[in-house]
């Protein structure tokens, strides 16, 4: 009996995720984000304008401190814009919401809750059952490979496992968007290309709408449709590129023409706009 709950449960996780196709449309209409007020103001966004399709994998670099971070919660209802208006599938976005799941660097789980609990918590806070909410955490425990650790506590598992579960723990929810803020800045590089590779599994399955923040150039021609690239603080969108590269992807892929040649576009641009922010700050 266990194992047909198993396998229903396996099979409503993907209809419910897939069924999230066509969703998942952000539209970002003219947004500047300025924190404080007076002379202690410092605009972190200005002026920017984007549209991310359902289904796209997107993502976002730039030089430190340019509001890639900013932006990104803005999307996930954090951070409210100065001006202008973020909607997803034509609904403004006003707060946080569970049609966005949101991954950070840190693995953020709560450390007295077992890897089941932590997954469960957002069906749980959602009104769902207590037997709804163990058979979701299940699947996706098999989904990233981590059954067996169902009952271990964050701190018994490695940071690439703990972020395993934090994934988990955003598409429990069953979101139209997953939002994404370096999460494998943290890990070893053997570790992170695991996780990349993982992650792309994923996406391929469900065709999550994904924003994606990295300082990584690699990652972000490795992972995404769409590159965008954020000028010096205060940042707005400076490029949009398209990733030709074909899907599925290997890591052979890193040492194609196409992918070079785009690496060295990316690091161009990111290289100015890096050297216009060190002279304005020498100012």
């Amino acid at each position: 009996m266990t194992e047909v709950v198993s396998i229903a449960s396996r099979v409503s996780a993907h209809e419910t995720l897939r069924g999230s196709a066509g969703r998942g449309h952000i539209r970002i209409d003219g947004v500047s984000i300025v924190f404080g007020s007076g002379r202690a103001a410092h605009q972190a966004v200005t002026s920017t304008t984007l549209d991310i399709r359902p289904g796209e994998f997107v993502c976002i670099l730039g030089p430190s401190g340019c509001g890639k971070s900013t932006l990104l919660n803005s999307i996930a209802g954090y951070v409210r814009p100065s001006t202008g208006e973020i909607s997803v599938d034509g609904e403004a976005v006003s707060g946080p919401g569970p049609d966005r799941g949101m991954v950070f660097q840190q693995y953020s789980l709560f450390p007295w809750k077992t890897i089941r609990e932590n997954i469960a918590f957002g069906p749980k806070v959602g009104g769902r059952s207590a037997t709804e909410c163990g058979s979701i955490a299940n699947t996706f425990l098999e989904m990233v490979g981590l059954t067996k650790f169902a009952n271990a506590y964050p701190a018994e598992l490695s940071g690439g496992m703990q972020q395993r579960v934090g994934i988990a723990r955003a598409l429990a929810n069953y979101p139209s968007v997953l939002l994404m803020d370096e999460p494998f800045g943290a890990l070893d590089a053997q570790t992170r290309l695991m996780m990349q590779e993982s992650l792309l599994n994923i996406w391929s399955e469900f065709g999550t709408t994904v924003v994606f923040v990295t300082h990584d150039v690699d990652e972000a021609i490795f992972l995404a449709d769409r590159i965008l690239i954020m000028s010096a603080s205060p940042g707005s969108v400076i490029a949009d590129l398209k990733v030709p590269l074909a899907r599925p992807r290997s890591l052979e892929v890193e040492t194609s023409e196409a992918f070079m040649e785009l690496k060295r576009s990316c690091h161009e641009k990111i290289r100015a706009e890096s050297l216009r922010a060190f002279q304005q700050q020498a100012q």
